[in-house]
């Protein structure tokens, strides 16, 4: 399996960064890391997370990572990164992919 990420991840892992980064500098390096890192799990577990019925027939799927969640696509060989969010987010304009 390989790992890509969207544009969208991308620009949300910035956005937690540079939203947390003002106020709490360390905590936006602790906090950020891991949300980075979290993907890699996907390699050996790719169906690890909750499977989005909402996108069918995709295979959308979210894991949840302390107050964040990640969603997912698996599609043959790649697990695509599709978006990331604080649960507390309004999430009403984050359409997956």
């Amino acid at each position: 399996m390989k790992i890509v990420v969207t544009g969208k991840a991308t620009a949300d892992l910035v956005r937690l960064h540079d939203h947390l980064k003002p106020v709490a500098p360390d905590a936006a390096a602790r906090i950020v890391q891991p949300l980075a890192r979290a993907p890699s799990r996907l390699i050996d577990y790719p169906r690890l997370g909750e499977r989005l019925d909402t996108y069918n027939p995709r295979q959308v799927r979210r894991i949840i990572i302390g107050h964040y969640e990640m969603r997912y696509e698996i599609t043959g060989e790649r697990i695509i990164i599709l978006r990331l969010w604080h649960g507390r987010e309004d999430r009403a304009s984050g359409e997956p992919g």
